[in-house]
């Protein structure tokens, strides 16, 4: 247990920037939080993207986290990556409308392609702070990248809203989450049981939830880690031969020396 005084958390934090908060802490008591350790799929040197979760947590993405969230650096395109075929992705592009001009330069709206980047939910950042109480969600191209613990932190704020503690004193607007830095986040819980219905049968419990959508986020972030992992592989195969092959070289001249 301990106080903590009032401070403004930096967006360098990135507590701040997860998931579009803008944090204060205030004098309060809490028990600080462990992060939580998750075996990802696409974990270590043969680690792989879980196609099924992927494509789940993109459901998520698309149904919940994208009513506030970006996905700047990311394209359509890229869904072929978890499984989605090239008409899957082509319909689910053309659903959404972009800005253009007409031939006569008036304003319009055209469909979506393919290649056209993640439409922002917002026109413009004022858009977005009006609509979130002054705060700027975060884009999410890159938030298990941003930050320390990377997908184990990200599944942790999911999961880690809770009622706050006795004595703990929550600052109005604020939700208490118990692996959040200082444990007030502005965010409020944007995943619980069954908060979608997915489309494959999967249990939908919030436990299920984070990790498919943090799964989606992990290769929206990293979609050429598989190819980087085969690479290392092989660069590992090939230094493991080219040492045999040294050793056996070496016993060669030796041997001659000896004799």
């Amino acid at each position: 247990m301990r106080t903590l005084r009032p401070t403004l958390i930096g967006a360098a934090l990135l507590g701040a920037a997860l998931l579009g908060a803008v944090v204060t802490a205030a004098p309060a008591r809490a028990q600080e939080e462990t992060e939580p350790s998750v075996n990802w799929s696409f974990s270590g040197l043969f680690g792989t993207f879980d196609r099924a979760a992927a494509q789940r947590g993109f459901q998520i993405y698309n149904q919940v986290c994208s009513n506030c969230h970006s996905l700047r650096q990311a394209y359509y395109r890229d869904l072929i990556g978890i499984g989605l075929s090239a008409q899957q992705v082509k319909d689910l592009a053309a659903s959404k409308r972009f800005p253009a001009l007409t031939e006569d330069g008036q304003p319009t709206d055209r469909p979506g392609l393919p290649s056209d980047h993640f439409r922002d939910p917002f026109p413009n950042e004022l858009a977005a702070r009006a609509a979130n109480g002054g705060g700027l969600p975060p884009d999410l191209s890159v938030i298990v990248k941003a930050r320390e613990g990377g997908p184990d932190y990200v599944y942790g704020i999911l999961t880690g809203f809770i009622d706050a503690p006795a004595g703990f004193k929550l600052m109005p607007g604020l939700n208490y989450n118990k692996y959040f830095p200082g444990h007030q986040i502005a965010m409020p819980q944007p995943l619980r049981d069954a908060t979608v219905t997915y489309i494959d049968g999967t249990s939908n419990a919030l436990d299920q939830e984070a990790r498919d959508v943090v799964t989606f986020l992990t290769y929206i972030a990293n979609p050429e880690l598989e190819e980087r992992h085969r690479m290392g592989v092989k660069v590992v195969l090939f230094l493991l031969f080219l040492t045999g092959l040294s050793y056996a070289v070496k016993r060669k001249l030796w041997a001659n020396v000896h004799h």
